[in-house]
């Protein structure tokens, strides 16, 4: 199932790269999402992980879904991203998901130009139209409902988390351009 998030913050980017996890797994793009508690996104992904428990595992639904919120085992989740009991950066008091993929998603600018990690934009923190792909997996790994990030589009800046945003030229004085020493000097004679 498809599902576009809007205007939302991202954390633990990993867009232009695939890395793993942990140093486990194999290498994937993929990132953290701030998601509102009660906001339009918050609803869209509560709806879709019912819709795809549903598609799935029809009328036993309800209850393996409520069996793998229990555990941890979907992508979206109604608590910050936390680790040990700490919540990490801009997830206070909100909910939380988690997508990823094995091929770079699109990354776009405002205007649907690509970005590349040069532009230095996303960046943890900054706000972003996300696409993915709600599905759920039933195999020899476990049940559980991920997302697959298909795609994101810069929004606008926001504050970075840990630091994430690249300096702004704003952030400079203007030194004009200086002269060399010796460049002065005749050395014809």
């Amino acid at each position: 199932m498809k599902i576009t998030l809007t205007s939302v913050r991202g954390a633990f980017l990993n867009l232009f790269e695939a890395k793993t996890v942990g140093g486990e797994g194999e290498p994937r793009h993929s990132g953290a999402f701030v998601i509102v508690p009660g906001s339009e996104n918050a609803k869209k992904l509560a709806a879709g992980l019912t819709a795809v428990a549903k598609d799935k595992w029809a009328g036993k639904a309800d209850g393996i879904l409520k069996d793998l919120k229990g555990k941890g085992r979907v992508c979206y989740r109604e608590e910050p991203l936390s680790k040990d009991g700490e919540v990490y950066d801009g997830f206070e008091g909100m909910h939380s998901l988690n997508a990823s993929n094995k091929a770079r998603p699109l990354v776009i600018d405002r205007d649907k130009s690509p970005l590349t990690a040069a532009d230095g934009k996303p960046y943890s923190g900054c706000y972003m139209n996300v696409s993915l792909e709600l599905w759920a997996q039933d195999n020899q790994y476990g049940k559980r409902i991920n997302a697959t990030l298909k795609g994101v589009q810069f929004v606008k800046d926001g504050d970075a988390f840990g630091g994430g945003a690249p300096a702004s030229p704003d952030e400079f004085d203007d030194l004009g351009v200086e002269e060399e020493e010796g460049e002065t000097a005749d050395i014809c004679g």
